[in-house]
């Protein structure tokens, strides 16, 4: 059995127990302070309802379930009076929360990932483990006190339970897709600057203002993460539609007939996972993946086509001259000035190349070489093999070869059907 499957397997195995014994715990002992429980199991359905619009792939589609999953983990008191649910109600009423709130979601087929529904699940029970013990024994209030120590030491346990969620998060997709574990994490970590750090504080807040005002203080510091959430969504949706005209653009060497169909769709993912295989940050990889798709766009300024698209087989000046003429473009259409100097750079030699440029070169020359099968892929890459002493870097090269491989047999030709 693959490593990757035995991580997966692990953390999922860990959450549905944790899930078991929490509703097991609950229905024996039965549930204390049943109506905080209500409270908090009701604002983390709400959270998960607002998951209407989110974009594929976005990071925390529901942090108003995170947030009120955070502060219940963090609940000592209510209006004053002390709590004594324990880590076990928290579990259940987080996971009973999360399931009926994701309910309409699965009908429509929208519905999160198992991912998200076990790293929920494991960094509340950190959470709740690192708090509720100490918090009932007395030790918090004798050592800590009540006023703003009490506050940091709050924000102190939800930046290490952030820190264990990237962790998690981090470890899932390297045993998904095999990048190395440290750009996944640093991508992780990176993202906790934006709505992480806001669930952060919006948890911590919770938690204080239920102590101090008792529950109705639940809704109404429910208003600003909503609202951060809409504008993070308008944003995403932006960058969305960005994407969307770069691969629109991309595709115009294709309805030209100057490069064959999916040639750019190919390079830019090959490129992308060559770009994580080699340490590339989440920004790095934007610029990659944009300069990927619009690598030929030069094509479009020549009088007479490449025949095939191919420009990996044209001289070294001809490939410069359709490069510079490529980054022209890409200026002139409003895109980041990072990606232009990519696509413009992507013909000079590559000791003088940045990193992303040099990897457009190496894809974009293993899709201009293989064909169909196998055997012509592999000849392609021994091809590239034999150009490293001056044409492409021997590291992008073993990486590209790397990532073709990770699929098996037939990670060759997957690649390339991809």
């Amino acid at each position: 059995m693959r490593p990757g499957v035995l991580t997966v397997g692990a953390v999922y195995g860990a959450a549905l127990l944790l899930s078991l014994a929490g509703f097991g715990a609950t229905l024996w002992y039965g549930v204390d302070e049943p109506g905080n429980a209500l409270a908090f199991g009701t604002l983390i359905a709400l959270g998960e309802l607002a998951r209407w619009g989110a974009v594929p792939g976005e990071r925390e589609a529901a942090p108003l379930a995170a947030a009120g999953a955070l502060a219940y983990a963090l609940l000592g008191t209510d209006a004053g009076t002390a709590t004594t649910h324990g880590v076990l109600q928290i579990v259940a009423v987080v996971v009973a929360g999360a399931l009926v709130g994701i309910v309409p979601h699965l009908a429509r087929g929208h519905g999160p990932g198992a991912d998200h529904l076990a790293r929920r699940v494991l960094t509340v029970t950190f959470a709740a483990l690192c708090f509720q013990p100490l918090y009932n024994s007395g030790a918090v209030v004798e050592h800590i006190g009540e006023g703003p120590s009490y506050a940091l030491f709050l924000l102190l346990l939800l930046c290490l339970t952030a820190l264990c969620d990237a962790v998690l998060a981090a470890l899932v997709l390297r045993a998904r897709t095999g990048f190395p574990y440290g750009p996944l994490l640093r991508d992780e970590l990176r993202a906790l600057l934006g709505i992480g750090s806001a669930v952060c504080a919006t948890g911590a807040v919770m938690a204080l203002g239920v102590a101090a005002a008792g529950l109705w203080a639940l809704p109404v510091l429910a208003v600003p993460l909503l609202l951060t959430q809409v504008s993070f969504r308008r944003y995403a949706a932006v960058r969305t539609v960005n994407r969307q005209t770069i691969a629109s653009l991309a595709r115009a060497t294709e309805i030209a007939g100057c490069t064959p169909p999916g040639h750019a769709r190919r390079v830019a993912a090959l490129s992308t996972a060559v770009g994580r295989e080699l340490g590339l940050s989440g920004p790095e990889l934007a610029v990659l993946e944009h300069a990927a798709l619009m690598h030929d766009i030069g094509q479009l300024s020549l009088v007479d086509p490449v025949e095939g698209g191919a420009t990996a087989l044209l001289p070294a000046e001809e490939q410069r001259r359709i490069a510079l003429l490529g980054g022209e473009v890409v200026r002139r259409t409003g895109v980041a000035a990072a990606v232009a100097v990519v696509v413009e750079r992507q013909a000079d030699p590559y000791r003088d190349q940045p990193l992303p440029a040099r990897i457009v070169r190496a894809v974009n020359a293993y899709d201009d070489l293989a064909g169909d099968g196998a055997g012509a892929a592999l000849e392609a890459l021994e091809r590239l093999r034999l150009g490293t002493a001056r044409d492409y870097h021997p590291d992008v090269v073993e990486c590209l070869a790397r990532v073709l491989a990770r699929g098996g047999a037939a990670g060759v030709t997957s690649a390339i059907a991809g």
